[in-house]
C-alpha cells in the first residue's frame, strides 16, 4: 500500500508538471495579450510547483526534499496571483489598471520571502521523518500556513467568480468550460481533506486541476475558449463565424439588437442577418436599425480570427456611431448653408456693388464733389467685408497642402500687399515653418492690418519668433485685458472702418494648422499676438 501511494503521488505530480509545461506553447497562440501573458506564467508556476513536489518526494537527502518543498509552495502562491491575471485579463478588466496592484505584488514578494526562510523562523511549518503512508520527511504547518492557504483560496474564489460570470454571459453554449472550471477546482477539497485521509500527504493537489484545466481549454475546447472572450469582452455587438461563415457564437448585445440570431447558432449568417453581410460589402459599411429610442445607425467592421498564422473565422463588431454621424450630416448640411451664402455674397452683392462703382467713376467726370469720396470708402469697405465674408464662408478651418514656408520673406510680400501708410515693420524671425502658404499670408496680412487700423498710421509692428512658433505685436494702444479672449470673436472692432472679421479669419487659420493664439500685452504696451504649437522646419 505504501510503495503504491508513493508511485501515485510521484506520477500524479510528474504528469501534472510534464502537461503543464507541454502546454505553454499552446498556450502562447491564444490572441489576447494579457490572457497569453496569464495563462503562461500559470502553467509555468504550476509545473515548477509539481516539479517541487516530486523532488521533495523522491530526492535522497533530505536538506535537497526541503529544498523542492520550498520551491513548490513558493511557486504555488505565485500562481494564484498568475490565475488572478489570467481571470481578469480574460473577463476584460485590465489587470493593469487594478487597484492596489503595487501593494498586492508587495505582498506576494514578501509572503515567498517568508516560504523560503521558513527554515530559519519555522512560522509555516516544521518536519520531522515519517514512515506513514510510505517512508517521507513529514510536514506540520503551522497556522500561519493556513491563513495564507485561506487567503489563496479567496484570492482564486474571486477569480472563478469572475469566469463563471463571463462564461454565463455569453450568447453560446459553455457548459464544457464550465466543467472544465469544475474540475480545475475539485483538488482543492482534496488539499483541504488530505490532513484527515491516510493514504495522503499534507500537500496542495492543486496541479493536477490546473493540468486538466490547461488541455481542456488549449486543446479541446481552444475555440470556444477565445470566442467567448472575443464575443463577450465587450459591450458592443458581437457575432463569431467560422471559416464558413457560420454562426458559431454571439454575446447578449448583438441579440437585443439583432433578434433573428436568437437559436442562430451553426446557420449561416447571410440567412441570418443578410443586412449585416451587405453593410460589410459596401464600400461605407453603415447600417441603420430601429428601435425602441428610435433608428440608430452602426459601423459594421470585421476582423479575421487566427489560430497561429491560419485563419479559423472572423469576429463581425456593430458600433453605435449615431451621434458621430448626426454631426457629420448636421456638418454637411451647414456646409451646404455656407457655400450658399458665400454665392450669395459673391454674385448677388458683387453685382450691385460693381454696378454702384461704375457710376461713381461715371458721376465724378461730370462734378466733383467731396460727397463721392465718402461712397467711394464706403464701396471699399463693402469690398473688404465680402472678402472677409468669403473667406470665413469658404475657406474655414482648411488648409491645403503643407510646405515648407520662410517666415521672413512671406512677411515681407504681405507688407507690400497691405496698405502700411507711414507704419514701420520690425521683422526678428528668420526661421521656416511647414505650413499652408496662402493660409498663413492671410493671417500675417489680417495681423499687420489689425495692428495698422488700431495702432494708428505711423505704428511699428514687430514680428519676432518664440521657442515654439511666433508673435506679432505693435506699439499702439493696446488691448485691455477684459477685451483679449472677445478680439476673436466674428464682429469684434473697435476701428471705425473695421469689419470686426480680421481676427475671426486669423483664428481660423490657426485651428486650421493645430496652432494656438492668444492676446496679450506687447513690449511697448500694444497688442501682441502669440501663435504656438508651429512646426519648425530648419
Amino acid at each position: 500500500m505504501s510503495t503504491l501511494s508513493f508511485v501515485a503521488h510521484v506520477v500524479i505530480f510528474a504528469l501534472s508538471a510534464l502537461i503543464c509545461l507541454a502546454s505553454i506553447p499552446q498556450a502562447r497562440k491564444i490572441q489576447h495579450r494579457g490572457t497569453r501573458d496569464g495563462f503562461v506564467v500559470l502553467l509555468f508556476t504550476v509545473g515548477v510547483w509539481a516539479i517541487g513536489y516530486v523532488g521533495y518526494l523522491v530526492a535522497p537527502l533530505d536538506s535537497v526534499r526541503l529544498a523542492f518543498y520550498l520551491l513548490g509552495i513558493s511557486s504555488a502562491f505565485v500562481s494564484v496571483g498568475a490565475f488572478l491575471y489570467l481571470c481578469a485579463a480574460y473577463t476584460g478588466r485590465p489587470p493593469r489598471q487594478m487597484p492596489y496592484r503595487r501593494v498586492a505584488a508587495g505582498i506576494f514578494l514578501f509572503t515567498v520571502l517568508l516560504k523560503l526562510t521558513n527554515p530559519l523562523h519555522h512560522l509555516f511549518f516544521t518536519t520531522t521523518w515519517a514512515s506513514d503512508p510510505f517512508p517521507h520527511l513529514a510536514v506540520q504547518h503551522n497556522p500561519l500556513y493556513w491563513i495564507f492557504l485561506g487567503l489563496s483560496y479567496a484570492v482564486i474564489a474571486v477569480g472563478f467568480f469572475m469566469l463563471f460570470e463571463r462564461l454565463y454571459h455569453t450568447g453560446t453554449d459553455t457548459r464544457p468550460l464550465v466543467v472544465l472550471l469544475g474540475l480545475t477546482g475539485l483538488p482543492a477539497g482534496v488539499t483541504i481533506l488530505a490532513e484527515q485521509i491516510p493514504a495522503l500527504l499534507p500537500l496542495m493537489y492543486e496541479p493536477p486541476g490546473v493540468a486538466i484545466f490547461a488541455v481542456g481549454t488549449l486543446f479541446v475546447y481552444f475555440r470556444q475558449f477565445e470566442t467567448v472572450q472575443l464575443t463577450s469582452g465587450t459591450e458592443a455587438p458581437a457575432i463569431f463565424l467560422d471559416q464558413d461563415e457560420r454562426i458559431r457564437d454571439y454575446n447578449h448585445a448583438a441579440v437585443e439588437l439583432l433578434p433573428t440570431l436568437q437559436g442562430s447558432l451553426g446557420e449561416s449568417v447571410h440567412s441570418v442577418i443578410p443586412r449585416v453581410v451587405d453593410a460589410l460589402a459596401e464600400t461605407t459599411e453603415f447600417i441603420e436599425i430601429e428601435n425602441e429610442a428610435g433608428p440608430r445607425v452602426y459601423q459594421v467592421s470585421s476582423s479575421p480570427f487566427l489560430s497561429g498564422e491560419v485563419a479559423t473565422g472572423q469576429l463581425i463588431t456593430l458600433t453605435d456611431i449615431t451621434q458621430r454621424e448626426r454631426y457629420r450630416r448636421e456638418l454637411e448640411q451647414t456646409n451646404e448653408r455656407l457655400e450658399e451664402f458665400a454665392n450669395v455674397i459673391s454674385h448677388d452683392l458683387r453685382n450691385p456693388l460693381n454696378v454702384a462703382q461704375g457710376r461713381v467713376d461715371l458721376a465724378r467726370t461730370e462734378c466733383d464733389s467731396e460727397h463721392l469720396d465718402h461712397v467711394v470708402r464706403a464701396h471699399t469697405r463693402i469690398e473688404v467685408l465680402i472678402d472677409d465674408l468669403l473667406t470665413l464662408a469658404r475657406e474655414g478651418e482648411q488648409v491645403g497642402e503643407l510646405e515648407a514656408v520662410a517666415v521672413r520673406e512671406l512677411i515681407e510680400t504681405c507688407w507690400q500687399t497691405v496698405e502700411t501708410a507711414q507704419a514701420t515693420i520690425v521683422i526678428q524671425i528668420d526661421r521656416t515653418i511647414q505650413a499652408d502658404r496662402s493660409r498663413v499670408q492671410q493671417l500675417f496680412e489680417n495681423l499687420i492690418r489689425n495692428a495698422i487700423e488700431h495702432g494708428g498710421a505711423d505704428v511699428t509692428v514687430t514680428v519676432g519668433e518664440l521657442a515654439d512658433g511666433f508673435y506679432v505685436e505693435d506699439d499702439g494702444p493696446g488691448i485691455p485685458e477684459d477685451d483679449r479672449d472677445g478680439v476673436f470673436d466674428a464682429g469684434y472692432s473697435t476701428a471705425e472702418d473695421g469689419t470686426g472679421f480680421g481676427l475671426s479669419i486669423v483664428t481660423q487659420v490657426a485651428d486650421a494648422h493645430g496652432w494656438d493664439i492668444r492676446a496679450t500685452e506687447g513690449t511697448d504696451g500694444g497688442a501682441r499676438f502669440e501663435i504656438r504649437g508651429v512646426e519648425f522646419v530648419d
